[in-house]
């Protein structure tokens, strides 16, 4: 009787963590479509694009960011997790780069887009859609070990990402300069205000919570517009273009993620931040930086939406999956 009890509790336990999963995604599939339907009655040029772009990145995510760092509490033992959590994230990025140019390699070895496969098959969607999701599913800790491992994330992007869409393969004053980002700098400073114990107005955590929460809607409205924007004909790809980097991304990558993580020390947020954030659709901005170096921004933006949209299905899937390996 007492171990019928004890997997009822259990069971019910992960009934109500899966469901709470399933809400969240639901939420963000909703607020996508409500992006797509708005865009459709109004020009999603240039400037909206870097309007929304600007909102997300300048004001939402430092907002988010130092919201969850005034919400917890920074000690010595924080700071090694934060750290661990930020060499991880670098690890796991270089993984997917490696992964997605062998892919290549293997099975497409005259293919001309290896680079842009790499770019897709590791970097993530970790700043727009990961933070908000996981402050969604873990609260402002969650928060915090997200928006760590969206810095290790954009170091990865801003150095060996941008070092491998170069074509004459060489490093810059301007490749420096890009790793500081507002996000980047509300890290730093956010935790080194809670480091030194320093309590700050309530009119700043207010403000700090109130802009946080803009993070979650104007993201997806932001991958809502963009899904609208998108012309199928715009682009010519192959089938392989299409599944190499989002089977890698979503499926492959977190799955080696879990291998290694699996039975460590590690706390179990910790590991669920870390494996949601590995299985993040690509990167919302690839496009962009596509563009940037003349690779081709079209298969860029293509993917990102096409992995969004996989992700709704695969993320609860995979959680479902590890909450069987690692209860």
């Amino acid at each position: 009787m007492e171990v019928f009890c004890l997997l009822f509790f259990v069971n019910w336990g992960y009934l109500v963590e899966i469901t709470a999963v399933i809400h969240s995604i639901s939420l963000i599939a909703i607020l996508i479509i409500l992006g797509a339907f708005v865009a459709k009655s109004y020009p999603f040029n240039k400037d909206t694009r870097q309007m929304f772009i600007t909102l997300i990145t300048n004001v939402a995510m430092p907002a988010i960011i130092l919201s969850s760092i005034f919400s917890v509490e920074i000690n010595r033992d924080t700071l090694r997790v934060l750290l661990f959590i930020f060499v991880l994230s670098i690890m796991i990025n270089l993984a997917g780069l490696l992964l997605g140019y062998l892919a290549t390699l293997i099975f497409k070895r005259h293919s001309e887009k290896k680079i842009e496969i790499a770019i897709l098959s590791a970097f993530g969607n970790t700043g727009f859609i990961g933070i908000p999701l996981s402050a969604v599913l873990f609260g402002p800790e969650g928060a915090l070990y997200a928006a760590i491992f969206d810095a290790g994330v954009d170091f990865t992007i801003w150095t060996v990402g941008v070092y491998l869409l170069q074509d004459d393969k060489k490093f810059s004053f301007n490749l420096i300069k890009n790793l500081i980002n507002i996000p980047i700098v509300a890290i730093v400073l956010g935790l080194i205000i809670a480091s030194l114990g320093i309590n700050m107005p309530l009119i700043v955590t207010d403000l700090a919570d109130m802009l946080a929460a803009f993070a979650v809607p104007l993201a997806m409205f932001f991958i809502g517009a963009v899904v609208s924007d998108f012309q199928r004909g715009d682009v010519k790809i192959s089938y392989f273009e299409v599944t190499t980097p989002i089977f890698i991304k979503l499926i492959l990558l977190p799955f080696i993620v879990i291998f290694f993580l699996y039975d460590t020390n590690l706390s179990r947020l910790v590991t669920d931040i870390v494996i949601i954030q590995s299985m993040m659709p690509a990167l919302t901005l690839s496009s962009v930086l596509f563009a940037k170096y003349s690779r081709d921004d079209k298969l860029g933006a293509f993917i990102t939406i096409l992995s969004t949209f996989a992700s709704l299905l695969v993320i609860p899937l995979i959680l479902y999956i590890i909450n069987h390996i690692l209860i």
